[in-house]
């Protein structure tokens, strides 16, 4: 964890100095004053300077990753963890064997681990993140099963003239059924409820 004790003729002249050499913002670190200096007779006579000690706070993505290696630790999985930022997105693609004890039924631990890295990441931040936590292409997969489960469900409720009301999911994978369905208009989809049982129903 780097440190730096900077001095100023004000406390901000001598955050600012810390954070320079740093090379970071100010809501990346710890800032503890030290001494608020003393401005003398005219700014001249018997002035002293500030002094403050400026911490490089862990980054919230370290954390993350760091977070993601106990609890795979404490499942006896061994994951290999490939960090990628693309915008305001994160993606945590986790690798490695015994992986499904990762993903869950239905992917519902993976999605446990993503909500949580989501909190974890925005913490305090500056700038939201969506946060993805995806396990040798299982997003993907799951996308797929999602797609094709909300097209065959479409044509149950064309076929029963009734609406049809799909498992409780969460709001990314509701948002997958609406748009694999957002082009057809012999049918509607809504959500409702409320969490965590949340769903699609569509409507003929």
């Amino acid at each position: 964890m780097r440190q730096i004790t900077a001095t100023g003729q004000t406390v901000e002249d001598a955050v600012q100095s810390a954070l320079q050499q740093l090379n970071t913002t100010r809501d990346q670190a710890n800032i503890e004053i030290i001494d608020e200096g003393k401005k003398g007779i005219l700014g001249l006579f018997g002035s002293k300077r500030a002094i403050v000690k400026v911490t490089l706070a862990p980054s919230h993505l370290k954390i993350s990753e760091t977070y993601l290696e106990e609890i795979a630790q404490h499942m006896g999985v061994e994951v290999e963890i490939k960090t990628t930022t693309e915008q305001n997105t994160i993606t945590f693609d986790l690798s490695g064997e015994k992986i499904a004890l990762l993903i869950g039924k239905r992917g519902q631990t993976l999605n446990g681990i993503q909500y949580l890295l989501q909190l974890i990441v925005n913490r305090n931040a500056k700038d939201y993140y969506t946060v993805v936590v995806d396990a040798e292409g299982y997003r993907d997969r799951r996308k797929q099963t999602l797609e094709t489960l909300a097209n065959r469900m479409a044509e149950k409720a064309i076929s029963t003239r009734r609406p049809v009301a799909l498992e409780p999911m969460p709001s990314f994978e509701r948002k997958v059924i609406h748009t694999a369905l957002q082009d057809r208009t012999d049918i509607s989809t809504s959500s409702e409820g409320k969490e965590p049982n949340r769903h699609v129903v569509i409507h003929s």
